[in-house]
């Protein structure tokens, strides 16, 4: 039976090699098309047809090509596709470094952290919920991105090269807004160069620093948040043991009044609210 089942897996190999070269030869070795002689009726004499016009016309067909006039070109469909299908594959690391999600998830991390509950709300709702609130904010940036890049290079109108620098300004701009000046210097002095203003500092230099002012603003705004459920979680605890009840958790008790207190005082509102109010 072992034989066998080896001499089976021999014959698939073989087989699949076999299919492959198969297909590799028919790809790579194919006949070149024939072109007919046309007679030019008028001169009398025999004219063969355009070679590279034939080669042009066949490479269309085959729905790959790059037309590039001077300054303007235009790519066909399926480079499009390879372009819009390579932007979405890095289309979480942009959302996540270069907008606002990174904060606006940390802080709703920390309120369920805080009040208590492991999974409620699920990372699903605030994963979204953070998507959301990002695209809210983002929104004005976007649109910018949107009429100064997208547009007039989808028209024509300006270069790759002119689309990016357009693209990268409404980013920028957001960034340094938010970014804290002692976090852009860090990175500033570890580059070794000297900028005399903010529009002089390199992409690839304030990305870091803004990523680094997120993540202290987030845990700043997190210890805000712990600090009122931190005092319930004391008082809880301090009556137990004068009640002399050293076995019971404190925290059994004190999920229910934190989240007691977090629905009275509206704290989705108030916390959302206040995030959303940091980029403002």
């Amino acid at each position: 039976m072992k034989r066998v089942k080896e001499s089976y897996c021999k014959a698939s190999f073989l087989f699949a090699f076999a299919v492959f070269v198969f297909v590799a030869a028919a790809v790579f070795f194919r006949p070149a098309g024939v072109h007919a002689a046309q007679t030019d009726p008028a001169a009398g004499q025999e004219t063969s047809a355009d070679t590279e016009d034939a080669d042009a016309r066949n490479d269309n067909a085959d729905g790959f090509s790059i037309i590039y006039n001077n300054d303007s070109g235009s790519l066909s469909t399926p480079v499009r596709m390879l372009l819009v299908l390579t932007i979405l594959s890095l289309a979480p690391s942009i959302l996540v470094m270069l907008t606002s999600f990174t904060r606006i998830i940390i802080v709703l991390h920390f309120v369920r952290t805080a009040i208590g509950t492991q999974t409620a709300p699920p990372n699903q709702v605030l994963v979204g919920l953070s998507l959301f609130l990002t695209f809210f904010i983002m929104w004005p940036t976007f649109q910018e991105i949107n009429e100064n890049a997208l547009k007039p290079l989808e028209a024509g109108t300006i270069t790759q090269e002119e689309a990016l620098q357009a693209a990268e300004e409404p980013l920028r701009e957001f960034m340094v807004g938010q970014t804290q000046a002692r976090d852009l210097e860090v990175f500033v002095e570890i580059s070794g160069e000297e900028y005399e203003n903010y529009d002089e500092v390199p992409f690839t230099t304030l990305v870091p620093a803004f990523i680094l002012s997120e993540l202290r603003t987030s845990f700043i705004i997190g210890f805000l948040i712990y600090i009122p459920f931190i005092v319930i979680d004391m008082v809880v605890a301090s009556v137990l043991m004068s009640m002399g009840m050293m076995m019971l958790p404190p925290t059994v008790i004190s999920l229910p009044f934190k989240i007691l207190l977090f629905v009275l005082a509206d704290g989705w509102d108030l916390v959302i609210e206040g995030v959303v109010q940091t980029f403002y």
